[in-house]
């Protein structure tokens, strides 16, 4: 990617996730936000995802249809036309408009049942099909939220950016090409700017040269939202979701959770791993390596600050800045004296989960190198299992591998701060800690830049690790 920061663009773009664009009253909150940025903002750009549950719901409707239920595919559509006209319905604009978004809607619905024959009829969903099925959500609720919009005298358009967004043909999780993309922008953005317009642009979707639709996979709207920020020389992204930016633990969890006012890019890629619900880190690159300022805000209570996301911060403010956690997951260890010093056990261990499609959260080796330990999705331990005990079958039958051991219902807890590499005893403090709240630690992993240390507990005791670790956040 070669798209430079320019000069400032007085450029801003917004995105809405799904409860953003979850009803008519949230849609039109979304257009007082935009009248309001509006008015600070030389340009800017909307982009939303689908309206809230639909993705998911697009998602099982592909089962359906494999599953040849025929009947429960066209409840699904008729669903999702109620919901979406039912906007339509509350708001005030000419017939004429409207009847022109009603047909849109009933094309694109069209569309997804004819997709939904071919799936039932073969029995089977390819990589592409599934992607038309997926970006359904995103092409209904740009047409609805345009014309919210709309509505409130907001002059604006919608855009599909499977005409702006060039990606490759990697169906599911596609990848973008920046400088056909900016060409795109330019041709097809840049005038709307010109023009006083607001674009309404649809997340998560892109589309090949030749313009099939992809999906981006993971955290796609987000990084729709990037992309487009880099290619029009944005000066800020700015992402509205329904709490106030990101969070110092789940408040689900932890009842003294707060927003955390700065974080470095760093810091968050690494709360998005280990599962808290921010940006996808592929989202950050477009913005870190474009200058591009972010924010995480709030549409429910916009006057929030949110959270800002700096390349660096003042790391003499705190120490640990948050602790998140991944749940659900089992802990598998390779044991063995025979191991010692035997080059390619690692390997062949990873290369066997690989095998499986299972993606590790976290890996820790004895230094005597006769242990190593990993976790694995529950939902995946068995399938690893049976890998692992076929590839080292040999050695298990010899005693050079005494077993493999399996553990159920951990949890990975994480705890996140840049400003830990510049503190003495962090680790000291955290596992203290959870000494202290009576919580046993399984494995422990850290990075030598220590800006996070990450360790597996039993499920049940998750809570009380939270608790115990978010006890030692000190307020900037």
């Amino acid at each position: 990617m070669n798209i430079a920061k320019g000069a400032s663009t007085n450029t801003l773009i917004m995105k809405f996730g799904g409860t953003s664009v979850g009803s008519v009253e949230v849609m039109l909150q979304v257009a007082s936000i935009v009248q309001d940025a509006r008015k600070k903002w030389k340009y800017v750009a909307v982009v939303t995802s689908a309206m809230a549950g639909v993705t998911n719901s697009l998602l099982k409707l592909v089962n359906t249809a494999i599953d040849g239920n025929r009947e429960q595919v066209k409840n699904a559509i008729q669903e999702l036309r109620e919901r979406h006209l039912a906007v339509l319905d509350a708001i005030s604009l000419p017939d004429t408009r409207k009847q022109q978004t009603i047909q849109e809607i009933e094309t694109i619905l069209l569309e997804l049942q004819e997709t939904c024959k071919a799936i039932s009829i073969l029995s089977e969903a390819s990589p592409r099909s599934c992607d038309v099925v997926a970006s359904t959500g995103e092409r209904l609720a740009v047409r609805v939220l345009s014309a919210v919009l709309e509505s409130t005298q907001i002059k604006t358009c919608f855009i599909d950016s499977s005409r702006i967004i060039v990606t490759d043909d990697t169906f599911q999780n596609a990848l973008p090409d920046f400088v056909a993309t900016k060409a795109r922008a330019d041709e097809i953005i840049q005038p709307l700017f010109a023009e006083n317009y607001t674009p309404v642009i649809t997340g998560f979707i892109g589309g090949t040269p030749d313009g099939v639709i992809t999906t981006l996979g993971r955290g796609g709207s987000d990084y729709s939202a990037a992309i487009l920020s880099s290619v029009l020389n944005a000066n800020e992204v700015w992402i509205w979701t329904d709490v106030d930016g990101v969070m110092s633990a789940d408040p689900r969890l932890v009842k003294d959770a707060v927003t955390i006012p700065e974080l470095t890019f760093r810091e968050v890629a690494e709360l998005a791993y280990y599962g808290a619900k921010v940006l996808h880190p592929k989202t950050i690159r477009p913005i870190i390596e474009s200058n591009i300022g972010l924010r995480v805000c709030n549409t429910f209570n916009p006057q929030h600050p949110g959270t800002r996301l700096l390349e660096t911060r003042d790391i003499r403010k705190g120490t640990i800045k948050a602790v998140t956690a991944i749940p659900n997951l089992d802990l598998m260890s390779i044991e063995g004296r025979g191991m010692l010093g035997v080059p390619g056990v690692a390997a062949r261990t990873f290369s066997a989960v690989a095998e499986t499609g299972t993606s590790v959260p976290m890996i820790t080796q004895s230094s005597s190198e006769q242990t190593i330990t990993f976790a694995v999705p529950q939902e995946s331990s068995a399938t690893v299992m049976a890998a692992l005990e076929k590839t080292f079958a040999r050695e298990i039958r010899h005693r050079d591998i005494d077993g493999i051991l399996k553990i159920d219902s951990v949890a990975i807890v994480t705890t996140v701060g840049a400003g830990m590499a510049q503190t003495a005893g962090i680790s000291g403090m955290v596992f203290s800690a959870l000494g202290n709240a009576k919580v046993n630690v399984m494995a422990i992993a850290q990075g030598s830049s220590e800006v996070s240390i990450s360790f597996v507990v039993a499920e049940k005791d998750l809570k009380s690790a939270l608790v115990a670790i978010h006890a030692l956040i000190l307020d900037d």
